[in-house]
């Protein structure tokens, strides 16, 4: 035993070692573990991260705002979320370039009828163009106002044209006599009176005159004056979900003025829309005074085939597969009677056969519009 002893205490010591050894593997083992744990810990986290970016969470009143089309920092006329989708189908008003134009002129042309209206100096300003819908149009006007309708004679049909409360008691402020300097007092809460309506109708007619002289050159039309309204359900021009295109512009009197705006739903300007479709004045489509006359010059020297036809017959297949060298066809002509000449299935021309020579010609008694008449006389 004691010989063996030895030996034990090295067989102990190995086993001690690889004891050791196993533990070390084990530590390693712990150490991977802990790497996976934390690993997964992290993409618990990114787990997290992505489920809070999903749509399932709930929204906070902003994002929900945003996503109806109610943003408040948004811009005024930029729609967003559900109402962006609903007005997708409104026609732009981007896509009648010659509208602008229109309208600019208008505001020339009413800066100086307007300074000659009222003696006084006063600029007016085109502040956009946009398209809108008719009945939410008549929701958003800030009341009191005067809502003037007018028709369109050649067009037959209405527009609108909304006066606000600031206008209204500027030009009876200026047309009164009211002094420079001083901002014209508004009364709210009572209805206009007779003389202010009166005041105000004579400024309109003098707009509907500057409209029809800037809507000459492109279509002339006539604008004539309805009636005066002052409660928007009582000034339906169109069904609510029309379209419409509403040009707002501003009157500026030193100190004083207000706003006043112009709508012709789409139904209005149908007419012309071929022309306001136009990039400038005068463009026309598909039309080209030039290529027409050079068409007409190469038409002139075009070259045709004519054929003489003699008779026509009508047989049957069977007849036609029979036919033999030889054989004679007889046809209802006489050598007297007149032959047609086609340019592919139109006749063109009758007249004689003869001969001029050696080749055989034709005599032309009658043109192509005597032989459609003297056909119809015939069949009648």
């Amino acid at each position: 035993m004691a010989d063996d002893e030895p030996v034990d205490e090295e067989a102990v010591a190995a086993e001690w070692e690889a004891m050791a050894g196993g533990g070390d593997e084990e530590d390693v083992d712990q150490d991977a573990m802990a790497a996976e744990w934390e690993s997964m810990a992290g993409g618990d986290k990114a787990e997290d991260e992505d489920d809070d970016a999903t749509p399932g969470r709930v929204l906070d009143q902003d994002e929900i705002d945003n996503l109806l089309g109610f943003d408040g920092d948004a811009d005024q006329g930029e729609m967003t979320g559900v109402h962006a989708l609903i007005n997708s189908a409104l026609v732009s008003y981007e896509r009648l370039p010659m509208m602008d134009i229109i309208f600019d002129r208008l505001v020339r042309m009413m800066s100086t009828s307007l300074r000659n209206f009222t003696s006084d100096n006063i600029e007016v300003s085109l502040d956009n163009i946009t398209s809108v819908r008719f009945g939410d149009y008549l929701n958003s006007i800030p009341l009191p106002a005067m809502l003037a309708v007018f028709r369109a004679e050649e067009w037959d049909n209405y527009g609108l044209m909304t006066i606000d409360s600031s206008l209204i008691y500027s030009i009876v402020d200026v047309l009164l006599g009211g002094r420079r300097g001083t901002a014209a007092m508004r009364i709210e809460g009572r209805p206009y009176t007779t003389i202010e309506q009166t005041l105000v109708e004579r400024m309109i007619s003098v707009i509907m005159k500057d409209m029809c002289g800037a809507f000459e050159p492109l279509s002339p039309v006539n604008f004539t004056f309805d009636r005066l309204e002052t409660n928007p359900r009582f000034a339906t021009i169109a069904r609510p979900p029309n379209a419409a295109v509403l040009i707002k512009l501003r009157v500026d009197m030193e100190d004083r003025g207000g706003r006043f705006e112009i709508l012709f739903p789409y139904a209005t300007l149908e007419p012309i829309r071929e022309l306001l479709l136009q990039r400038f004045m005068g463009e026309k489509f598909g039309r080209d005074t030039i290529w027409e006359t050079h068409l007409a010059t190469e038409l002139w020297r075009a070259k045709v085939d004519l054929s003489a036809i003699m008779d026509e017959t009508t047989m049957s297949l069977k007849d036609v597969m029979n036919f033999e060298p030889g054989q004679t066809i007889l046809f209802n002509k006489t050598p007297t009677e007149e032959v047609v000449l086609k340019c592919g299935d139109v006749s063109m021309l009758s007249g004689a056969i003869g001969r001029a020579g050696q080749h055989v010609a034709v005599q032309v008694k009658r043109t192509a519009e005597r032989l459609n008449t003297d056909d119809m006389e015939a069949g009648a």
